[in-house]
């Protein structure tokens, strides 16, 4: 690739991806995978994220080769499943009518999403008279009790004596369909798909098979129970915390799954060092989760999409706070939390302490600018609350009042400018229409202070959140520079209040901020990214880990990385603080800059690039099972390495040699700023070299 190619590589010139052939080699070759998950078609957790969203990389690889395994929901297959049968010289055909021959119920057909795989759901109702039988088998072969009030862990014993048979049956009948030996993998996700792995090996059915942990069971418990997980990770007696939990059956459930698997695999390093430690095993394979980077991609345009979905937000804040408008909205930075509910894993007691401080920070240095912070989390509420409805409504009654006199005044401007002269002022603005206005300025007008959520929250005195805002007495006070607006439901574009749907208010927020503390991964903060929002997020979240594995200098790209691994609660605290003032700081030509290198980013959150990954996965528990096939060399996202952007100031680590030197394949790449932020930052390029002109 030319120099002038590699200054505008981006995902949609993506190369060595030769692979992506549709299945047509893995047809040849008689290789099948089948992905086992209970979120499969099925929406519960952020599982059905990642799945969801790899299904055009797998089927672009994979083809017809590839089929999801999941249990039956009626409530999800109408929106999500086109229920049809598969071809009938396809061996998948002949093995579903084998199981329905037995009173299985089982239903082929296609998912409704990117790539549109193949997928198998089971009925587990069907077989539900056999689950004493099947307990007590799988009691025999593993020593694994299950109580019977479990009704989880019923479902997930049930589903996995389905799955296993279905494969097994499977194994018998491709052997009939080509003369190539076939060579079947199977992906389970998480502890709920585990039991069919852990009867597959036990069976020793001639199959490869992968186990996958997103977040360890008795690692979510211990983080919601408030210790100091990562550093205690080596002196914990898991036996008695999982036994303490009530948990003790499932987690041997997750670790018998792990260590039978022929590749063990979890999301991030971060995890990877959890499940070694409860789990026993250390992973052979990170396989870090992606995103559909097409259905996010805007090029050009997502500057203006920002723009467009900001002034949204602004009628909103118009709406939320009238009678207190005192600030500019030109001035004004957004920040959010988004996710689910959990006060500590997800950080928001980081965020709202760090909060505080940035707003004393702010009176102190006398700024203009005014931060409006956002936290999203769904939480029981009763209703709207009426005060937010009622500044909805105030504001929309004074723009349709003002909407309604500019066009009689321009009317009237009209026809006098037509008779030849300059309208008077008095002419313009009739007195019952400046009655109107008056009418609506007084009714705009309160003495309230706005109110810091927009829900009346039940149980208000007990929510974390809201006692959290109380006690650092973030209230909306006009001297604030900080405001914070608590909105305990996710955002749909049937919201009255907002209007909008969850991507595009995050198009219109300034920064993202994610200082998780249990995080395996992280969503939110990479679909920051890829809509070139700059985010927060943690060096013990998934996402923190793999961003400042391949970026030299994350915060130039936008990924402020607070270190909550090393350092006490109190330094992240000012840590956090001070890199949010950093931010406020910035003008809005550095932002600009900052949000074009942000979305730069995106290629690496391809899954057609992290799908290697798993392609890794499966090429690693074939060899397993059939050691005479060669592992192919690693690739992934370990070849793209973002440096340190040319206008960022120098440090010992990227400053360039004084002598020319040849330089390592691919260690160009993303590294030229665009003319205009060379220019921005006091830089000129000549003839390829940078000359600083301050």
């Amino acid at each position: 690739m030319s120099r002038v190619a590699k200054r505008f590589y981006r995902v949609d010139s993506l190369h060595g991806l030769d692979n992506l052939d549709r299945g047509e080699s893995a047809s040849l070759d008689n290789r099948w995978v089948f992905e086992i998950s209970h979120e499969a078609a099925n929406k519960v957790g952020g599982i059905y994220q990642v799945i969801r969203s790899k299904c055009g990389a797998s089927v672009e690889e994979l083809g017809d080769q590839y089929c999801l395994l999941g249990p039956y929901k009626e409530t999800s297959v109408r929106t999500e499943v086109e229920l049809a049968e598969f071809p009938d010289d396809s061996p998948l055909t002949v093995t579903v009518n084998n199981l329905r021959s037995q009173g299985w119920r089982v239903h082929p057909g296609r998912w409704l999403v990117d790539g549109n795989p193949q997928i198998i759901l089971f009925d587990i109702g069907s077989v539900s008279s056999n689950l004493n039988a099947y307990k007590d088998e799988f009691f025999e072969k593993t020593k694994i009790g299950i109580p019977g009030q479990d009704m989880e862990c019923n479902d997930a014993v049930l589903f996995g004596f389905m799955v296993s048979k279905f494969v097994e049956e499977f194994r018998a009948e491709v052997v009939n369909h080509t003369d190539a030996r076939p060579r079947i993998c199977t992906h389970f996700h998480e502890w709920l798909a585990g039991v069919g792995l852990v009867l597959l090996r036990l069976s020793n059915v001639d199959v490869a098979t992968i186990f996958t942990t997103h977040a360890t069971l008795l690692g979510r418990f211990l983080c919601a129970g408030a210790v100091d997980f990562y550093n205690n990770l080596d002196t914990f007696n898991i036996d008695e915390e999982a036994g303490r939990r009530g948990i003790y059956h499932r987690y041997c459930m997750e670790r018998c799954s792990a260590h039978l698997a022929h590749t063990f695999t979890t999301v991030s390093e971060i995890t990877g060092i959890e499940a070694e430690h409860l789990l026993k095993r250390k992973p052979d394979i990170i396989t870090p989760n992606g995103l559909n980077v097409k259905k996010f991609a805007a090029l050009h345009e997502f500057q203006n999409l920002h723009a467009l979905s900001k002034e949204k937000i602004n009628d909103f804040i118009r709406g939320h706070f009238y009678g207190f408008m005192d600030f500019d909205l030109e001035q004004t930075i957004y920040f959010f939390i988004a996710g689910r509910y959990e006060f500590g894993n997800k950080g928001a007691d980081l965020y709202i302490e760090a909060l505080a401080r940035l707003n004393h920070y702010m009176k102190a240095s006398g700024t203009e600018k005014t931060v409006i912070a956002f936290l999203i989390f769904p939480a029981k509420t009763n209703n709207f609350n009426i005060e937010s409805l009622r500044g909805q409504a105030i504001t929309k009654s004074l723009r349709d009042t003002i909407h309604d006199i500019q066009s009689k005044i321009g009317k009237r401007m009209y026809d006098i400018c037509l008779s030849g002269r300059l309208p008077d002022s008095d002419e313009l603005l009739m007195k019952e229409e400046t009655v109107r206005l008056k009418r609506c300025i007084y009714a705009a007008q309160r003495k309230t202070l706005p109110p810091i959520t927009t829900h009346n929250v039940q149980d208000d005195q007990a929510d974390p959140v809201l006692n959290a805002l109380r006690r650092c007495r973030l209230f909306n006070d006009p001297h604030d520079r900080v405001k914070v607006i608590f909105h305990p439901e996710f955002l749909s574009v049937t919201n009255p209040l907002f209007g909008m749907d969850y991507e595009e208010f995050v198009r219109g927020c300034h920064l993202g901020v994610f200082p998780s503390y249990y995080e395996p991964w992280g969503y939110t903060p990479a679909e920051c990214t890829v809509m070139g929002i700059p985010s927060v997020t943690t060096n013990l979240s998934g996402f923190g880990c793999f961003m400042a594995e391949h970026i030299a200098d994350p915060m130039s790209y936008g990924i402020y990385i607070i270190d909550r691994r090393y350092i006490g609660l109190e330094e992240s605290v000012r840590q956090l603080a001070q890199n949010l003032y950093e931010f406020v700081q910035l003008n809005r030509r550095q932002r600009i800059i900052q949000r074009n290198r942000t979305e730069r980013l995106s290629e690496l959150l391809d899954w057609r690039i992290l799908g290697t990954y798993y392609r890794q996965a499966r090429q690693h528990a074939l060899h397993k099972v059939y050691p005479e096939l060669a592992l192919e060399e690693e690739g992934g996202a370990g070849r793209l390495n973002y440096p340190r952007p040319l206008s960022e100031p120098p440090s010992p680590t990227s400053s360039r040699a004084t002598t020319p030197a040849p330089s390592e394949a691919g260690s160009e790449e993303d590294s030229i700023d665009s003319e205009a932020e060379l220019e921005e930052l006091g830089v000129t390029s000549t003839n390829g070299s940078v000359v600083s002109s301050r």
